[in-house]
């Protein structure tokens, strides 16, 4: 059984009486209080905007949480203000811990199904730093899985404050709960959703030649941007209603193909109503 590193992801454990609470008053996904897959997040600004995406699976009386290392500091300094006088403890095991990817369940190890709603790509593995070391150190792998399936993720693919929710089918894929109460940058997602005003969707761009941040132009205009590109494929955020001819698409002057992800409902050429 293979393990590949993922490096780039940092790990935080929320313990005590009230760490589920806390995580599911601030956090877009349902949180769960039990074993089982784990859930997708996003911890959002007030403007609505992601400022760190990652996955929380509950385990060994506690729940454990991983994010981008980019904004590793940044996430443990405001969960720790939101933390206010909750009864809990979160313990910062950057420095202990890693994350890792397996196509199987692990044993011995802090082990969660990695969960997009329908989609299961492998398994999210927390174990040691020291049994990290053994682990395969190239993250590809889980990176071709994770674009075929059209999944986006922070850090790989956009920038902190600089999408939202539903840029990245969040609201499809279960990493949002619309039935808990508020949370924080809930109103906008939630006038995204009722308003249908999201544009901007992840589609997956194959024939790449170039490097995320790259512009996909549809028809001579700029419609999104490139994530990280993998064997030639990324996945980008794109303007759907830019995108009227697929076959008229570049990156980079050369011609690529576009597709939706398996999941997705929505369409080419769609026009979302304005606010």
């Amino acid at each position: 059984m293979t393990i590949h590193h993922r490096a780039d992801r940092a790990v935080f454990r929320f313990s005590g009486p009230d760490a589920h609470r806390l995580l599911n008053d601030v956090l877009t996904g349902h949180i769960p209080s039990e074993a089982g897959s784990a859930a997708w997040f996003a911890l959002l600004s007030p403007q609505g905007k992601i400022l760190a995406e990652g996955l929380a699976g509950w385990a060994e009386d506690g729940i454990w949480v991983d994010v981008h290392e980019s904004v590793g500091d940044d996430f443990f300094k405001r969960m720790r203000m939101y933390k206010l006088r909750a009864n809990l403890e979160i313990s910062d095991l950057r420095a202990s811990h890693s994350v890792g990817f397996s196509a199987d369940a692990v044993d011995g190890a802090v082990c969660h199904g990695d969960r997009f709603g329908t989609i299961q790509i492998g398994f999210r593995v927390i174990d040691t730093a020291e049994a990290a070391a053994e682990w395969d150190q190239n993250d590809t792998p889980y990176h071709a899985a994770r674009i075929a399936n059209g999944v986006l993720l922070h850090g790989n693919d956009f920038a902190a404050n600089d999408a939202f929710a539903h840029d990245l089918g969040m609201d499809m894929l279960d990493g949002i709960d619309f039935v808990k109460g508020c949370y924080v940058g809930q109103e906008v997602v939630s006038r995204m959703k009722h308003r249908g005003t999201a544009r901007r969707r992840p589609v997956i761009v194959s024939g790449v030649t170039g490097v995320a941040g790259d512009a996909v132009v549809a028809s001579g205009r700029d419609a999104g941007t490139l994530g990280q590109v993998v064997y030639g494929r990324a996945v980008a955020i794109v303007r759907l209603d830019r995108v009227s001819d697929v076959g008229a698409v570049t990156v980079n002057g050369a011609p690529v193909t576009v597709s939706l992800p398996g999941w997705a409902s929505y369409g080419f050429g769609d026009v979302a109503s304005e606010e």
